[in-house]
Formats: C-alpha cells, structure tokens, sequence
C-alpha cells in the first residue's frame, strides 16, 4: 500500500504536501519557509510503536540533532518559543518489552535536557488510551525539572476534561485535540456532537486555569470557541496559542498568524510517514475533507 501510494502521482503528491520530506535537510528548509511566514512550529520525527532498543536510540539521536539545528532562536517577545519538538513515548521505547517506560523516560529526559539547552520547547504527543497513563505519568515525572514541558491531551476520551483539570496548573503547556485513533466506546466518545461537546469544555477549563492552552484544531467551530472563550477570560491573544497540521488550512492559519496570534504548525518528517498519514485519513474519515480541500486550495 506504502509503494502504491508514492507511485501514483495524484496520492504522492497528497503525501509530499503534508509530509515535509524524509530527511532533516528537507523539514528545516520547511521550518525556515514558515518562521519567515510569522507561524511558528512544532516538528515530528515519525515514528512509533518501536519495540527494537536500536530503533528507538536511533530516534534520539535524530531527536537530539533535529534540536541543535533548530535551536540558536529566542523565544519572541510574547515569551513563546518559535520552534518545537514533538516526541511519541513509543518511539523512545516505551512498548519495548523489557523496562520500556524506564527506558522512554530516560530518552525523553536526553531529549528535554538538549532542548532546554537549545531554546526550543518539547511536547509529548498522546497515542492510543492505553498508553494514556504510561504517558502522562512520565510527563509528571518530567515536568518535575522541565516544567515547560507540554503534553496532548484527546477531547475524545471520556477522561480528557478530568485530566484537563490535573494538568493545567500555572504554567503549564497543554494541547488540546479531538483525538485521532480508532477507540472503544467504552472509553472514548464516537459520536461527532458529543466529541465537539467534550472538547468545548475541556477548552473551557483549560482557558480558565492558569496555564498555556493550545488548541489543536482545524475546526472553524473549535476556532471561534477559543476567541469566545479567550474574550470571556481575558486572555490576550498572547496567552494561548492555535495549532494546526502542515499543509491543512494555509490560509486560515495565514490568517491567524496576521491577526496577532501565535500560529504553530505541526510539522512531520521521516521515512516511516505511512502510520501517521493513513491515521489521519482512515481512523478519522473527516480528516479527508481537510485534506482534500487544502490540497485543492494550494496557494
């Protein structure tokens, strides 16, 4: 399926719009295209589910070199870092069999000491629910030293406004999304209204409280919540942040960038493209229209 893809020419071009290249020289011509935009970033090395030791150091190490090329800027004058990084635990070994989460929790602290070194911030990105609590106790653990560090948390789960509540202390970095696996009922909402229903509120707590929403959305809905709730709050504009996937929106992320917002872009690179990519299609069909309709509105 991978090799039927990148040979048709419509569907590899679908690929190359949203995955920014295989290879670091490639997704760092993408950053400097968009920091000079006035959108700032978010880079993912893909990968996940590792269960080889190898494979997951090796993830370091490209985590670990990707940081130093992105380092050497500033946080502007709003005190948000232009540049970050964003890690799955899986990657740096958490499924291993044998002491993963010790294992990922060593790697993601290689990777948070790197980048407090270099500038550049650091979320934890969320994957399936059962890897919900491995991951947000590893976030704890890190926080301890890097509290800076930011985590995703999914409006689907019917956990998600629970773990809002825990999480997003002063000064704490929270991204908000709809949630983007194939999940029981039992655990997640599967109906659209009540996910949107469940992300209006787990917004809702995250801009009352005392840390740094950033609202993970393509949603015009979810967008227009966040100004409602940013102007309920008092929140400067300053004060949260909107997110959005490479090549989805390059217009309304334009947009937002020229109002005064902080615009960050989820950037994903490397060769292992294919999970990422058809996840966002297939275990979410309406990802298709975005998809679809940025690929039609290119500009």
């Amino acid at each position: 399926m991978e090799r039927a893809v990148t040979r048709a020419p419509v569907s590899r071009r679908i690929v190359e719009r949203f995955i920014a290249g295989a290879a670091r020289p490639q997704v760092l011509e993408v950053v400097s295209e968009l920091l000079a935009s006035d959108r700032v970033v978010s880079v993912d090395f893909l990968g996940e589910d590792t269960t080889d030791r190898a494979a997951a150091d090796s993830t370091v190490t490209e985590y670990l070199a990707l940081i130093t090329a992105l380092g050497a800027r500033t946080a502007n004058e709003r005190g948000v870092m232009p540049t970050e990084v964003s890690v799955k635990l899986s990657a740096l070994g958490a499924a291993l069999p044998t002491d993963g989460p010790k294992i990922a929790l060593e790697n993601a602290w290689k990777i948070c000491t790197q980048a407090q070194e270099s500038s550049v911030w650091v979320t934890v990105d969320a994957e399936d629910h059962t890897t919900t609590d491995t991951t947000l106790g590893i976030v704890r653990e890190l926080r301890s030293q890097f509290p800076w560090l930011g985590t995703v948390l999914q409006a689907y789960l019917r956990r998600a406004e629970d773990d809002c509540r825990e999480l997003s202390g002063p000064g704490s970095r929270i991204r908000l999304c709809k949630g983007a696996y194939a999940e029981p009922e039992s655990v997640a909402f599967t109906d659209r209204a009540e996910v949107d229903d469940s992300y209006r509120r787990c917004l809702g707590v995250l801009m009352r409280g005392g840390g740094y929403p950033m609202v993970a959305s393509h949603d015009p809905s979810m967008i227009a919540e966040a100004g409602r709730l940013a102007r309920e709050t008092r929140r400067k504009s300053t004060d949260f942040e909107h997110q959005m996937l490479y090549g989805i929106r390059d217009i309304e992320q334009t947009r937002l960038a020229d109002a005064g917002h902080t615009m960050r872009v989820y950037v994903p690179y490397g060769s292992q493209w294919y999970g990422y990519f058809m996840r966002r299609l297939a275990e979410r069909p309406s990802n298709l229209r975005f998809f679809v309709r940025s690929l039609a509105t290119r500009s």
